[in-house]
């Protein structure tokens, strides 16, 4: 790639505040431990792709920020190692929230950290992996990476992209980075305002295909969702699930539960399942409440509550929802997935801060979503959803129906692959 003297002085300024930056998330990480899985993970890369990966092997390598891209795709991961199954996987994360949970995922041959985005280890990186095919997720642009997958002419994908105005690309310090987006053969967006904000920094190998998520969510109603626990503890009642919760999501709930009939059965699955915060929230609520690690069938049978204190469930329990709560959106994390409920034809509510989430502006739009920002707000959807059934089954139609107008990316994305 060409770069001009302003250009090159902004490239060795990142190069210098990405080494100044991961200077104090070592320092940092003595005190924080999810910082340290990924500093001690990032250490062992290298030595974990020597070990996996030889000279001579085929490799295709996919990456992702954390544990939501890997999910969005996994679709696509699948259908290309379907169609090349002599090459090795390298499967690597930013976020250990993705590598933790994920570090032996079938799909891939080897699991990884991807290292600092330096350009000895982009290089060091890539003499390894020596990749035929790259598959970034989402939003992951790392301008070294890019670079020399550029300079050595490797096929470069990006797959379910959004771009907004407000990101780095499209600001005064950032435009420089607009160069690296080159290094991808292709880019598939989820939406049309993506594709017009490429063309307008004259980046036009772009592809409207929709989100990849449309087609996982979908292949859920494709497999054995049955957990008897949960049949045992829902028995004939309606049931409102909340899934992927916050503190903040689970004071209205508590606020809710707490004084909600009898005859109304409530699921939580809290984002973060630490004891202290799973003992916290079941002292706060006055029905009679069981955790998933306490079960039993004499016990889920007779409690109100069941908290989901494990992790890899929630997409099943979403199949015995009658209303769904999803987490994020009433604070500032961000909003979890709304697909995941959606696709088994269920009414959602989530907080108000969804901004960056346009699948939520389409189901707000259609009827089948609901956004509150208080929990006055909170309280009479919730019961409004609870006390009519035409309404509650109306608006979940509504949302299966958006989920199945909507898939579809994974094959757009394969046949271009395949294709091409």
């Amino acid at each position: 790639m060409y770069f001009s003297l302003k250009e090159k002085t902004l490239k060795s300024l990142y190069n210098i505040l990405t080494y100044i930056a991961f200077f104090h998330v070592k320092i940092i990480a003595h005190f924080n431990h999810k910082l340290n899985l990924g500093v001690k993970g990032r250490a062992k890369t290298f030595d974990k792709l020597k070990t996996a990966i030889s000279p001579e092997d085929m490799v295709i390598w996919f990456h992702c920020a954390s544990l939501g891209e890997y999910e969005q795709g996994l679709p696509v991961f699948e259908k290309i190692k379907e169609h090349y199954p002599r090459h090795k996987i390298v499967l690597s994360f930013f976020s250990p929230s993705g590598y933790e949970i994920r570090k032996n995922a079938p799909i891939a041959n080897v699991v990884v950290y991807l290292p600092l985005d330096t350009t000895k280890n982009a290089n060091q990186f890539l003499n390894l992996v020596h990749p035929d095919l790259v598959v970034f997720v989402k939003y992951e642009f790392w301008p070294n990476y890019l670079n020399e997958l550029k300079n050595r002419g490797i096929t470069s994908i990006l797959i379910s992209a959004l771009f907004r105005k407000d990101q780095r690309f499209f600001k005064f310090y950032g435009k420089w980075m607009q160069k690296y987006l080159h290094a991808f053969e292709h880019i598939f967006v989820q939406n049309t305002k993506s594709k017009k904000l490429l063309n307008s920094m004259n980046y036009n190998a772009v592809t409207v295909s929709g989100d990849t998520r449309f087609d996982r969510v979908s292949n859920q109603l494709q497999t054995d969702n049955t957990l008897a626990f949960i049949e045992q503890f829902k028995q004939d009642k309606l049931c409102v699930v909340a899934g992927s919760t916050w503190p903040e999501d689970e004071q209205l709930l508590i606020n809710f539960i707490n004084t909600a009939s009898n005859d109304v059965k409530f699921i939580i699955a809290p984002h973060n399942i630490k004891s202290q915060g799973i003992i916290r929230l079941k002292t706060k609520i006055q029905k009679k409440t069981v955790l998933f690690s306490e079960k039993n069938t004499d016990n889920l049978a007779h409690s109100q509550v069941f908290i989901i204190d494990t992790i890899g469930l929630l997409s099943k329990v979403y199949s015995y929802v009658d209303i769904a709560y999803v987490g994020g959106a009433i604070g500032t994390t961000g909003l979890h997935n709304i697909l995941e409920p959606a696709v088994f034809g269920v009414p959602i509510i989530i907080g108000n801060n969804y901004s960056n989430f346009p699948e939520a502006f389409d189901m707000i739009a259609l009827g089948g979503l609901f956004a509150v920002s208080s929990q006055t707000a909170f309280d009479t959807i919730l019961n409004n959803l609870i006390i009519d059934e035409n309404k509650r089954l109306e608006s979940g139609k509504i949302n299966a129906e958006y989920i199945y107008k909507n898939k579809g990316a994974v094959t757009k994305i394969t046949n271009h692959l395949i294709n091409n």
